[in-house]
């Protein structure tokens, strides 16, 4: 089945001021059509509470819900997809619980991790971190522009078409550059969601569509 993965990708962060639903829906009415749910250290109770709010923005605005790492979180809230690390559970059988119809991403840092994530049957790969983010505890080697290259290259030597998604410390005036990498799209979180987030996302849908 073909599957939709959009070309910018919003991630919800801890906020001082915002909670994680309030930050996708000014993050929506900016033109967000794709809300990763990015939550940690909650309770089970309260990450499904969060997560069931979240879901019903994305859908008064039209846009898809992607749960960070919790595929039964996910699967409670009929979440249109889950986006894994390399430590969270398989691909495989995190297809198995949600079924085919269901979005997986997986996460890479070099062409062999992307190759890793799609003999593993995910729909699309988040690749970075393009440079330092405050946001990640255990951060990979930065990539910059001449790693997506390299990269992309790689795939397109492979024959490897799934659509790679830049991610970590991406800013508005990244977009243009990376993007001509051959990268499918970027995942931004702080950039958007720091200050006004309903402005900074109507400016990354302008750079991106």
């Amino acid at each position: 089945m073909l599957r939709r993965i959009e070309k910018l990708q919003y991630i919800t962060h801890t906020s001082p001021s915002l909670d994680h639903c309030e930050l996708a829906q000014k993050a929506c009415k900016g033109g967000i059509k794709w809300v990763q749910l990015r939550v940690k250290d909650q309770v089970t109770e309260e990450w499904l509470d969060t997560a069931k709010r979240a879901k019903k923005i994305c859908e008064e605005h039209g846009a898809a819900l992607i749960i960070n790492d919790n595929v039964e979180i996910a699967k409670l809230v009929g979440a249109d997809g889950v986006h894994l690390g390399k430590d969270d559970m398989s691909p495989v059988e995190a297809r198995q619980i949600l079924g085919e119809n269901c979005i997986i991403g997986g996460t890479a840092n070099t062409f062999e991790d992307v190759q890793n994530a799609v003999s593993k049957g995910v729909d699309y790969v988040g690749l970075g971190p393009f440079r330092f983010t405050i946001t990640k505890e255990k951060l990979s080697p930065k990539l910059a522009l001449e790693g997506y290259q390299k990269i992309v290259e790689a795939c397109q030597k492979h024959d490897i078409e799934i659509p790679l998604v830049a991610i970590g410390g991406i800013r508005v005036e990244d977009v243009e550059e990376i993007l001509k990498t051959g990268v499918h799209g970027v995942a931004v979180g702080t950039a958007i969601g720091f200050g006004d987030p309903t402005d900074n996302a109507q400016k990354f849908v302008e750079a991106i569509y």
